[in-house]
């Protein structure tokens, strides 16, 4: 059952492709410039140019044909294309027959077939061929009267029984109309079908949207057509023939530079349609949810897959380009500056594929740096891929800094990369400390203060570049062009990569200041006391040389508790409130859950802004550039 599960699943898909195909080549079509050629070549009798406005009516006909097939359920798709293939292999014998006639005629011959070699071999190629095409033509219609397929066999029977060649030539023409007769009887008495079908499809539709509404009539037709996966292959298959009539128009071989512009190219002529487009932005979805995949098994191996992360499905980096492609009207550029307008969206999409990366690896990475596990395989995986993620943003800024000039705009665009690498070393630089911790075997002083300085580093850097962006996107409304989709992308990133990142990490530095003067208020224990005690911290269960004695009377290193209190403000054992003695004696700590954590992150601080939150790194920051994309191309492409 399961192999047969996937045969289904890959017809549904598969048979499903001609019809966007259809679709592409349609809209590329232009019915109207068509018939103004034929208009200018005086071929007015022509009669395309006669029937001019019923090719036009057939052109949208064939929309509504492609749709239906499209939409069409799997088991009547089945049907439709077996009936097809049916019809193609009558006409297969109704060639192979003509065929057969003619050389019998162009020869001469009428005698007996078995007195000459070359007319036996004839009648024995076309007997085969005719024997073939019936039995497959009734095996595809599932019927056992082959006789209905076997009109195309009378030539060779008369050329059996020694008929004029003259006559042949009418028994030729007989099985082939007999054969026509057949198809049209077909025909009619199916002709009711696409009605019933439709009449049937439109009750159901009702009674769905009726009882679930139309999200789950959206939803179920999503899930039943596997669009991403019909788009991607309808994608794959484009790009495949346009690189196979590339090589196959050119005899000499191709330069790695050229292979290269080859290569943008291709994708430039395959999504120039807003089919194709989709396809695109699909197979890129499906090419980072490979990607991001293989990072979790090269980091976790199969215990990746044991607790998936469902915010990593590759849908950022699609819905990433197909904004900027809409942004951008790349579908509107001619090949050559489509070509080299991709190059750089390609850019941002890979810089978002690495951000999505490195969220992977960096709680990986630090756990592992901060547990006791010895593998020196699984450090190996971890730092190499950190390494990757340093290195490799780096070098895509630099390559994109040699292909265009370097100013203001193209510096936004690789500002990502280079952030990317710069949390990627501060990530480096915590599993250092925390294996430096774990070599010595006793808790480095002040680890939680050089760790927040690390973080803060970056994240100041990070909300540095989304000010510049900001303040760069208010001069360009104020001073340039006035949007109202540009005003407010703006706004929205002010407020969530702006205000947020300001707010909280000024409520971080106010956390830890009031957690350090709690610390300084505390009584530090004597020698006496610790000897006395003789107990670990509660905390990291570890022996304690000197601690801090809380308002209850319980002792924990002065560390430790400083890390508690960035999370909560009482007691780890007995939950009592501790108060600093700079605050008053009524005065009452906030609860555990208004505090914030010592590095708070937007995304966890405000679940239901996740999806902005996910696009605003890649996109938001660089929206205010996306019209001005275009600047970065050469100004002496030709058109």
């Amino acid at each position: 059952m399961l192999v047969k599960d996937k045969l289904e699943a890959v017809l549904n898909v598969g048979l499903r492709v001609p019809s966007i195909m259809l679709l592409e080549v349609l809209y590329r079509w232009d019915v109207s410039s068509f018939f103004q050629k034929i208009q200018r070549s005086s071929l007015n009798n022509n009669p395309l140019f006669q029937y001019k406005y019923l090719a036009l009516y057939l052109h949208y006909v064939g929309y509504i044909l492609s749709l239906v097939l499209l939409t069409l359920p799997r088991q009547h798709l089945v049907k439709l294309y077996l009936y097809v293939l049916t019809a193609l292999l009558l006409f297969a014998g109704h060639q192979v027959s003509r065929d057969y006639v003619r050389s019998e005629l162009d020869s001469g011959y009428e005698g007996p077939l078995y007195l000459e070699a070359l007319s036996l071999n004839r009648f024995s190629t076309a007997l085969i061929a005719q024997l073939v095409v019936c039995t497959l033509c009734s095996c595809v219609m599932q019927t056992k009267r082959i006789w209905l397929f076997s009109a195309h066999l009378l030539p060779l029977v008369a050329r059996l029984c020694l008929v004029p060649l003259e006559t042949i030539v009418f028994i030729n023409r007989f099985a082939m109309i007999f054969t026509g007769l057949e198809v049209i009887y077909f025909l009619a008495s199916n002709l009711l079908v696409p009605y019933n079908l439709a009449k049937t499809a439109y009750r159901e539709l009702v009674q769905v949207v009726e009882v679930y509404g139309l999200l789950a009539l959206g939803m179920s037709l999503w899930n039943q057509l596997v669009l991403p996966v019909l788009f991607m292959c309808f994608w794959l298959v484009l790009f495949a023939l346009q690189i196979y009539t590339y090589f196959s128009s050119r005899d000499k071989p191709t330069s790695r530079e050229r292979l290269l512009f080859l290569f943008l190219t291709s994708i430039a002529e395959c999504c120039s349609t807003p089919y194709s487009l989709l396809g695109l932005v699909f197979t890129v979805s499906f090419v980072a949810l490979g990607v991001l995949t293989l990072c979790k098994f090269y980091l976790q191996g199969y215990r990746a897959f044991m607790n998936d992360n469902t915010m990593h499905r590759g849908m950022t980096e699609g819905i990433t380009l197909l904004i900027l492609a809409v942004q951008t009207g790349l579908i509107e550029l001619q090949v050559i500056h489509r070509a080299f307008l991709l190059s750089i969206i390609l850019f941002i999409v890979v810089a978002s594929i690495l951000q999505s990366m490195l969220e992977i690896a960096d709680p990986i990475v630090l756990a592992l740096g901060a547990s006791r596990d010895k593998s020196l395989w699984k450090h190996f995986r971890a730092v190499s891929l950190c390494l990757f993620l340093l290195v490799f943003p780096a070098y895509m800024a630099y390559m994109i800094c040699q292909f265009f000039h370097m100013d203001f705009w193209l510096l936004i665009i690789i500002s990502s990369s280079i952030l990317t690498s710069l949390q990627v070393l501060g990530t480096l630089l915590i599993y250092i400390l925390f294996m430096v911790e774990e070599v010595r075997k006793e808790p480095v002083q002040n680890m939680d203060d050089v760790i927040y300085y690390v973080n803060g580093t970056y994240r100041l850097l990070e909300f540095l570049v989304a000010l510049v962006v900001v303040a760069y996107g208010v001069s360009e409304t104020v001073f340039g062009e006035w949007t109202v989709m540009g005003s407010t992308i703006i706004f929205i990133h002010s407020y969530y990569n702006v205000w947020l990142r300001a707010q909280l990490g000024w409520q971080s530095f106010l956390m830890r200041r009031d957690a350090v003067n709690k610390i300084k208020s505390l009584p530090t224990a004597s020698d006496l006391q610790l000897e006395q005690y003789n107990d670990i911290c509660a905390i990291c269960y570890q022996d304690m040389k000197s601690a801090v004695i809380t308002p209850c009377s319980h002792f924990f290193h002065a560390g430790c508790l400083k890390k508690w209190l960035y999370v909560q403000e009482t007691c780890p054992l007995c939950h009592k409130q501790l108060k600093s003695q700079s605050q008053p004696a009524n005065a009452t700590a906030a609860p555990a859950q208004d505090i914030l954590p010592a590095n708070p992150n937007p995304a966890e601080c405000f679940p239901s802004f996740r999806p902005w939150l996910g696009l605003a790194n890649p996109l938001l920051a660089l929206w205010p550039t996306l019209p001005h994309l275009d600047d970065l191309l050469p100004n002496n492409l030709t058109e």
